[in-house]
């Protein structure tokens, strides 16, 4: 089974994919971490991509789905994989049909579509805090620390970061709606698209997932 995962930031798809991944052994591609090891090992498209990370600007379409693209002609697992994070923008998503065409890999099978609130990603994500000292992440609400303000592990300063604070994450979600957004529409018309309702706890949206591959995948 060959996935997308779609959704708006917040909308748990991350951890849905690393989840679901190991337990049907796919391969999980998240594009910034393909980005960053093709730059680190120095590939072709690896080295065209760090002429744009080294001044700061964005990697462009043409050469991220070149990276995606050899990820996926790698494998690393015969039973498929799953695409978290991209396509970002309807421009990816036919340039990344396109390339699979032209070099046999077999494409994108379903796209599960995580929806989720606005005000429900905006309460997940303002309530996050790191920890200064040793990156560890809690949650207000869903994962406290035992005392608050302060790191269980290290006893370091726990945070908001500034891509959590509210207004930070609703103005996230009005360029997600601006760009991705429209592959819902896109993988709809293709009859790809699932929508999974992705409010409810892990453990809810995880079995909800299963039950949709399940009956499309068995």
């Amino acid at each position: 089974m060959n996935l997308v995962f779609l959704g708006p930031p917040g909308a748990g798809k991350g951890t849905q994919a690393v989840e679901i991944a190991r337990a049907r052994g796919l391969t999980h591609i998240s594009t910034g971490e393909i980005l960053r090891a093709a730059i680190r090992d120095g590939t072709p498209t690896g080295l065209k991509a760090k002429q744009y990370v080294d001044k700061g600007e964005l990697v462009p379409d043409g050469v991220v789905v070149d990276i995606v693209s050899e990820a996926l002609a790698g494998g690393g697992s015969s039973t498929g994989w799953i695409l978290d994070g991209f396509p970002r923008t309807l421009a990816q998503a036919k340039a990344l049909e396109s390339k699979t065409s032209e070099t046999g890999v077999k494409g994108v099978e379903m796209v599960l579509y995580f929806a989720v609130p606005d005000e429900a990603v905006i309460k997940r994500l303002s309530g996050r805090r790191m920890c200064r000292a040793c990156g560890a992440s809690y949650h207000v609400d869903f994962m406290p620390p035992a005392n608050d303000g302060v790191c269980d592990r290290c006893g370091g300063e726990l945070y908001l970061r500034d891509d959590d604070k509210p207004q930070t994450v609703r103005n996230r979600l009005a360029a997600y709606r601006e760009a991705t957004e429209p592959l819902v529409d896109y993988y709809i018309e293709k009859g790809l698209l699932v929508e999974v309702k992705g409010d409810g706890g892990p453990e809810t949206v995880r079995a909800a997932v299963e039950d949709i591959l399940g009956e499309r995948f068995c």
